[in-house]
Formats: structure tokens, C-alpha cells, sequence
């Protein structure tokens, strides 16, 4: 059995895809990328400033499903520029208490809307 999951304060699903799904115990949040939901627009600034922002989108989903980065068992990190990873990885380190949650991390050729990072999570509930 699959229910969707959403929350007004992250930005609304730019194609047929649903911010997340709640399956038995586990819920997979789809990539947020850092757009602001008030606005539908990329945030302007550097990558720490982008990640903050997916970080904000990725919490308020979660919360919508009573949960938190606590849950967090495993993310994938997707950058336009690997050589951005020092200082997302920086912001991404502020959000998780050990142990922090399996990772993949990959460059992308282009992100939705040219943004410089995406990430998806999936939590156990």
C-alpha cells in the first residue's frame, strides 16, 4: 500500500511524482532541489546557501510525515559540480546526528531548473 505524502512548506511536484510516499515503514522523499516554495524559484546564492535550502524542503516533508533526519537511513546527493562537495558536504554534516545515514554522492550533467544540487532521502518510520 503506497499514501502520499506533502507539505505546502516545500514546493510543490514540478511533474507527475509525489514529494514522497509513505510504503509500510519506510518513506521515500523524491529530490528536492533548492527552490523556494513561496516563490517556485531557485534560490539565488552559493552551494552551502542551495543546500540549506533543499535541507528546509526535505525537513518539511518529513515533518508532514511525523518524522525527522532522525529517520534518515539513506540519501543520494546529486551536484552539477563534484567540486562543489566540500562545502555541501559541510552544510549536509549539520543536519544528521551520528550515525548519519548511508550515501551516494554523484555529479549530474544538468538538475532541474540548472540548480547545483538535489537529494533524495528515504526514512524508516
Amino acid at each position: 500500500m503506497r499514501e502520499a505524502v506533502s507539505s505546502s512548506s516545500a514546493p510543490e511536484a514540478i511533474g507527475p511524482y509525489s514529494q514522497a510516499i509513505r510504503a509500510g515503514s519506510l518513506l521515500f522523499l523524491s529530490g528536492q532541489i533548492p527552490l523556494d516554495p513561496a516563490t517556485g524559484e531557485v534560490v539565488q546564492g552559493d552551494i552551502a546557501a542551495q543546500t540549506h535550502r533543499v535541507f528546509q524542503n526535505l525537513s518539511a516533508i518529513l515533518q508532514a510525515a511525523g518524522a525527522s533526519f532522525d529517520n534518515v537511513v539513506r540519501t543520494t546527493v546529486y551536484l552539477a559540480d563534484m567540486n562543489d562537495f566540500p562545502a555541501m558536504t559541510a552544510v549536509y554534516g549539520t543536519y544528521f546526528s551520528s550515525p548519519a545515514p548511508a550515501r551516494a554522492t554523484v555529479q549530474a550533467a544538468r538538475l532541474p531548473k540548472d540548480a547545483r544540487v538535489e537529494i533524495d532521502l528515504i526514512a524508516a518510520l
